[in-house]
């Protein structure tokens, strides 16, 4: 199938490659002759999410040119896509053509359940396989409730305990990683470098202790590093990430929260909103212990922020929101128009 895409381009002279790094205008490509500095200028259009990026595979100006260009990249079967923090909402496009997205979660510092739940839903949404990897097991004494609170909140998705100091739990992230292409993401300090050096068995990318004042990491890696695993497949390690907004991830939503999603089914109303309407199951669910109330909030809050960024992208969606919300107002209305009157007027029937 690749080698179909990539045909045309073969039939023009140029070479396959994969892009390893980015550096501004330039970008290193390994290709069969090796890799290669080839100039981006070519594939830096104006919408930020086909701009190249590390994983991409692309066809390049063969052996002779100075400078070589990227001419084209191939499409992407999968990508890691976050939104920006501008004010123009626009997608980052992190790391592309993805197997597994490996989430790494430090046990050094308290476990941000609603974090890891933002970075799932768009790991759904790229197209790739998400796991969860709990690092730094080596400085808590029992980790049995941190990965059960983990799982919980990765419904369907793999979460290994990880100590890289220890070499615990690295035979089993080495087996799922073996053959394809992962990423790892996290927060500065979560001890990706550290995990990226264990899985390659060399010192290929530096590592900074943390700050013992906050607990937080330095940045160390600063570029998005694609790095060939011994055993097959490849590893891209990238910069520690402070914000991680998302960005058009409604199915990757559903996917972390279907419990919320099967219980909304058996609500009385199709569009009960989960907040007072009678018959609601996940209210239910959540009088009744079943569901915990962090989950609910956190499901509501990312929500709300995947629905408002999808609102300032998308024109009609923003026009679908405007007549909701005066239906609401109006609704609202209504009810208070209702009470005053001593309960007179038109009854909803349902």
């Amino acid at each position: 199938m690749w080698e179909a895409e990539f045909a045309q381009h073969a039939a023009r002279g140029l070479v396959p490659g994969r892009v390893v790094r980015v550096d501004r205008n330039m970008c290193e490509v390994f290709t069969a002759d090796g890799t290669v500095r080839a100039d981006t200028a070519l594939v830096m259009p104006s919408d930020p999410l086909r701009i190249v990026c590390t994983g991409d595979w692309a066809a390049v100006d063969p052996a002779g040119g100075d400078p070589r260009f990227v001419r084209t990249l191939l499409p992407r079967r999968t990508a890691f896509v976050r939104s920006t923090s501008s004010k123009r909402s626009e997608g980052q496009v992190l790391a592309a053509n993805l197997d597994h997205v490996v989430i790494c979660m430090s046990l050094a510092a308290e476990l941000d359940l609603g974090r890891l739940e933002r970075f799932l839903s768009l790991a759904w949404e790229s197209g790739a396989q998400p796991l969860v990897v709990l690092t730094k097991a080596d400085t808590v004494p029992d980790t049995t409730y941190l990965l059960a609170d983990a799982e919980a909140a990765a419904p369907g998705v793999l979460v290994v305990v990880v100590s890289a100091a220890a070499g615990e739990g690295l035979d089993v992230l080495a087996a799922v990683l073996d053959g394809g292409s992962a990423v790892l993401l996290g927060q500065s300090g979560a001890g990706k470098s550290t995990l990226a050096n264990a899985l390659l068995g060399r010192e290929a990318q530096e590592v900074q202790a943390v700050r013992d004042a906050d607990g937080k990491g330095r940045h160390t890696t600063t570029t998005r590093d694609l790095l060939p695993l011994p055993s097959g497949g490849v590893l891209i390690d990238t910069p520690g990430l402070r914000g991680i907004g998302l960005f058009d991830a409604e199915s990757g939503l559903s996917q972390v929260f279907a419990e919320i999603e099967r219980l909304a089914q058996d609500c009385r109303f199709h569009d009960c909103s989960h907040q007072s309407e009678p018959g609601c199951a996940v209210l239910a669910a959540l009088a009744g212990g079943t569901l915990p109330h962090r989950r609910l909030e956190s499901y509501r809050k990312l929500l709300r922020e995947n629905a408002w960024i999808a609102s300032r992208t998308d024109q009609r969606l923003r026009a679908e929101m405007r007549r909701e919300w005066k239906q609401r107002t109006a609704a609202g209305r209504e009810m208070y128009e209702r009470k005053r009157g001593g309960g007179g007027g038109h009854r909803r029937v349902y």
